[in-house]
C-alpha cells in the first residue's frame, strides 16, 4: 500500500506539471498572436502578401494579421476537434520548417561574408551542422507522420506558399505595368524657366475661382496622369489647385520617431515638387500634408475644412484600370478611391475618379 505522503506528493507533481504545461502552451499561443501578425506584416511590406496585412488600426497594430491568426485558429480546432494528435504534428512539421529556414538563412549569410569574418568557417559549420539536423529530422516526421496528419499540414503550408508567390507575381506585374506612366513629360522638362509658358509672376489665390483638390501618393507618374487629365478634360475651369497627399503609418513606418520625421518630410518635398510644377504654369497651388494610419479617415476628416477654405472645390483622385480584371486583383489592390467617393458624398462634396488604364 502506498503511503499517504507519497500519494499526495505524487498529486501535487502533477498538479506541478499539468499546470506547468498549461502555463507554456498559453505563452506559446500568445507568442503566436503576438508574432503571427508581425510576420504576416512585414511579409506584406515585401509584397509577399497582401498590401492591407501591414496597415496598423486606430490603436497602432496589425489588425489584419491578428483577425486572419484568429479565424485561421478557430477553423483548425473546428476541423480537427480539437485532436491533440494532428495540432503537434501540425506545430512540429512547420516549426522544423522555420528552423531549416533559419539555418540556410545564416549558412547564406556566412558564406557571403566569408571575406570579411575570419571565424566564418567554425560559425558556418555550426549551422550548417544544424541545417543537416533539422532536414532529416523533417523528413523523418513528414515520413513517420505522414498519415497522422502530415500530408494535411504539407498541403496548407505548400498553399500558403504558393499563394505567398502568386502575390509577389502580381505585385511585380503591376509594378511593370505602372512604369508606363513614367512616359509622361518630366516635371523637369516642362518647368524650364525659358517655357513659352513660364510665369514670373507668383500666381494669387483667387477664392471666387473653382479649386481642383488632387489627392496623390508621392510624386510619380500617377499623380502627374491624374494632374494632366483635369487639364485635358476641363480646360482652364480651375485656377486653384490644392494638393493632399497622406504619409501611411504602416509596420514598416512606425519603428521610432525618427521614422515618422522622415515621413513626414519626404510628404512635404513630394507637394512642394507638385505646387513649384503649377506655379510656373501660372496658377495657384498649395500642399496639405496629412499623417495617419487609414488614409480615408485622415481625408475624410479633413474633407470638410478643405472646402470651407477653398469655395467650390471638387475632389479628385485616380483609379488604375488594369488590361483583365478579377477577384485575385481586387483583393490586392485597394479600391480607396471609391469608399472615399462614396463617403464624401454624404458630406455633399463633389468627387471625381480619373481611370487610369496602364
Amino acid at each position: 500500500v502506498t503511503a499517504p505522503w507519497k500519494r499526495d506528493l505524487r498529486y501535487i507533481f502533477i498538479s506541478v506539471a499539468l499546470f506547468s504545461e498549461a502555463m507554456l502552451l498559453f505563452v506559446a499561443a500568445q507568442t503566436g498572436f503576438l508574432g503571427g501578425p508581425k510576420v504576416l506584416a512585414s511579409m506584406a511590406t515585401d509584397r509577399w502578401l497582401p498590401a492591407k496585412f501591414s496597415t496598423l488600426s486606430d490603436r497602432l497594430v496589425a489588425q489584419h494579421g491578428i483577425l486572419i491568426m484568429g479565424v485561421a485558429s478557430l477553423l483548425i480546432m473546428a476541423f480537427t476537434r480539437g485532436s491533440v494528435a494532428f495540432l503537434v504534428v501540425l506545430y512540429s512539421i512547420n516549426v522544423f520548417i522555420t528552423f531549416i529556414l533559419s539555418q540556410a538563412g545564416m549558412v547564406r549569410h556566412w558564406w557571403i561574408s566569408r571575406f570579411k569574418v575570419k571565424a566564418w568557417v567554425s560559425k558556418i559549420t555550426i549551422n550548417g551542422t544544424g541545417l543537416v539536423m533539422t532536414v532529416v529530422i523533417l523528413i523523418t516526421m513528414v515520413f513517420l507522420k505522414f498519415n497522422a496528419g502530415g500530408w494535411m499540414t504539407l498541403f496548407i503550408t505548400g498553399a500558403l506558399v504558393i499563394f505567398s508567390i502568386l502575390v509577389k507575381r502580381e505585385y511585380r506585374r503591376t509594378a511593370k505595368l505602372l512604369r508606363k506612366l513614367n512616359i509622361l513629360p518630366s516635371v523637369s522638362e516642362l518647368s524650364e524657366p525659358n517655357a513659352p509658358f513660364a510665369v514670373k509672376k507668383e500666381p494669387a489665390f483667387d477664392p471666387n475661382a473653382k479649386t481642383a483638390v488632387v489627392l496623390v501618393n508621392g510624386f510619380n507618374g500617377m499623380g502627374l496622369h491624374i494632374l494632366f487629365a483635369i487639364i485635358r478634360i476641363f480646360g482652364h475651369m480651375f485656377k486653384n489647385f490644392v494638393f493632399v497627399q497622406v504619409g501611411i503609418v504602416d509596420t514598416g513606418i512606425f519603428k521610432g520617431p525618427d521614422q515618422i520625421d522622415n515621413l513626414k518630410e519626404e510628404v512635404k518635398s513630394d507637394l512642394n515638387r507638385y505646387v513649384d510644377f503649377m506655379k510656373k504654369q501660372g496658377l495657384y497651388a498649395e500642399g496639405i500634408s496629412l499623417t495617419g494610419v487609414d488614409p480615408i479617415d485622415a481625408i475624410s476628416e479633413n474633407a470638410a475644412r478643405i472646402t470651407e477654405h477653398y469655395p467650390g472645390a471638387v475632389f479628385f483622385g485616380g483609379q488604375i484600370v488594369f488590361p483583365e480584371d478579377s477577384l485575385f486583383k481586387r483583393m490586392l489592390h485597394n479600391n480607396i478611391v471609391f469608399v472615399l467617393q462614396k463617403r464624401l458624398y454624404r458630406y455633399g462634396i463633389p468627387f471625381v475618379i480619373v481611370p487610369i488604364k496602364i
